[in-house]
């Protein structure tokens, strides 16, 4: 099999599954809120996972609360961010026309809750103007959030920029990071966001757990209320998980450089080579700054599915577009956002690489495309 779909979910690295066997198999299952010694025990295990985590992001342990998942972060740090906000005459919520799903749908509910929404519109290679988003930084904005890196075309967006206008505005700003943990160097030194949204299972860790960094001077109102997490997530921590994504941050963080410079070249030679054994192939996001590992190619002619489905039978995993949209007939609401009509979204594939893909990879897919997009073109 050829797995080309770490942007979905990245296998859990090796040493993240000897931890997780070693913590399920040694009997320790205190309670980290409990005052007993296996408690206790549990309790300097999910610190030192926190104060790991923190050192690599560049904050504070404190500033430091796992979640469920990237999507329950997104939420939290929208949802809990706007509800909690000093300022109630300030409804407005800038964010962009790109975000991830699950963003969209707290933003979404945010609009029920009595907030105005705007959506910013990225320009054609994907990439959301700062210009546009100051535009609509007025000043009764509560909450700007704008992604790091998009989920299906790579683009990186011009994060570090926005951070910074929301700081000399006043306006709490939060990113999606979840698609540039180890991609790029990630860290709040270089984006001074106040929220950050981090999820384990694209970065080697298992599903299942992420995480919300809240920087000390923001509130935010929990979405399941509790003691737990600094009373910003109810819940009995799960304390493998914790450490399992500590651990798989620290190794994919120290590996960033090297991985990214191996992968960035075998996607160039993918693109490359792919657009010359085919005609009528585009990069979506070309011209762009993206993360090394994505490849999104719209096939002229082509419907999506079908070339993904073939490429499936041929132990190739690929995908359309977001992972938590699949199933849909919708096209990629990223690629429409771009200015793609409906059928040149559907016949777009997302290629993601990841430390395990080697040059072999490359040329099988090459081949493999080679064969099957004339197939599917004349059907």
């Amino acid at each position: 099999m050829t797995y080309w779909d770490y942007n979905a979910t990245a296998p859990v690295r090796p040493e993240v599954a000897s931890l997780l066997a070693r913590a399920f198999a040694s009997g320790g299952f205190g309670n980290a809120s409990s005052v007993h010694q296996e408690g206790r025990a549990a309790r300097a295990r999910l610190d030192a996972a926190r104060a790991k985590v923190a050192r690599l992001l560049g904050c504070e342990p404190k500033e430091v609360s796992f979640t469920g998942s990237g999507s329950e972060a997104n939420a939290l740090a929208l949802m809990g961010a706007w509800h909690a906000r000093p300022h109630p005459e300030r409804r407005r919520v800038v964010t962009s026309a790109i975000e991830h799903p699950a963003l969209l749908a707290a933003a979404a509910q945010l609009e029920r809750d009595g907030a105005d929404v705007v959506r910013v519109a990225p320009g054609p290679d994907g990439r959301v103007r700062e210009a546009d988003v100051l535009e609509a930084l007025t000043p009764d904005t509560a909450l700007c959030s704008l992604m790091w890196a998009n989920n299906e075309t790579g683009v990186l967006q011009p994060a570090r920029d926005i951070a910074r206008a929301c700081r000399q505005r006043g306006v709490l700003f939060h990113t999606d990071a979840v698609q540039a943990a180890g991609k790029v160097p990630l860290s709040l030194r270089e984006v001074d966001a106040d929220l950050l949204s981090l999820a384990a299972h694209k970065f080697g860790g298992p599903p299942g757990v992420g995480l919300l960094v809240v920087r000390k001077s923001v509130d935010v109102r929990a979405l399941t209320p509790g003691h737990q997490e600094g009373g910003r997530r109810g819940g009995t921590q799960n304390v493998p998980f914790a450490e399992a994504l500590a651990l798989a941050l620290e190794l994919a963080t120290a590996e960033q450089p090297e991985t990214a410079a191996r992968l960035t070249a075998l996607r160039d030679a993918f693109e490359r080579e792919v657009r010359s054994a085919l005609p009528g192939v585009h990069v979506n996001g070309d011209g762009a700054p993206r993360v090394p590992n994505t490849s999104n190619l719209r096939f002229e002619g082509v419907e999506g599915e079908a070339l993904l489905i073939a490429l499936d039978l041929d132990g190739i995993c690929v995908s359309s577009g977001a992972a938590c949209a699949s199933g849909t007939l919708t096209p990629s609401h990223v690629l429409r956002a771009m200015g793609l009509t409906a059928a040149e979204a559907r016949g777009s594939l997302r290629f993601s690489l990841g430390p395990g893909t080697t040059e072999a990879d490359v040329e099988r897919v090459v081949s493999a495309l080679r064969e099957h997009v004339p197939n599917v073109r004349a059907l």
